[in-house]
């Protein structure tokens, strides 16, 4: 029913995205979460704020794996990118 309605008032797209948000720090996992802080998912792109270049760059290595997995968990290729900020 709700999808329905999500359907006809036109943010089916913004709850599908806000699974991405919900699921970070599952896919991600505890350490990470703690170093990381979803901003925002737009058209697609995930902005991830992360707390240091060091980091910044240890996530981008994993970036691909990450997409991967959270649109697994989200059910439909909803992530297409990600930008650690």
């Amino acid at each position: 029913m709700l999808k329905v309605i999500y359907q006809q008032t036109g943010i089916e797209k913004s709850v599908s995205e806000f699974g991405a948000v919900k699921v970070w720090p599952m896919v991600v996992g505890e350490h990470i979460a703690k170093v990381s802080e979803v901003e925002k998912i737009l058209y697609g792109v995930l902005h991830i704020k992360v707390k240091n270049a060091a980091w910044r760059n240890e996530l981008t290595f994993k970036k691909k794996d990450i997409i991967a997995q959270l649109n697994i968990r989200i059910g439909k290729d909803l992530v297409q990118d990600i930008i650690f900020k």
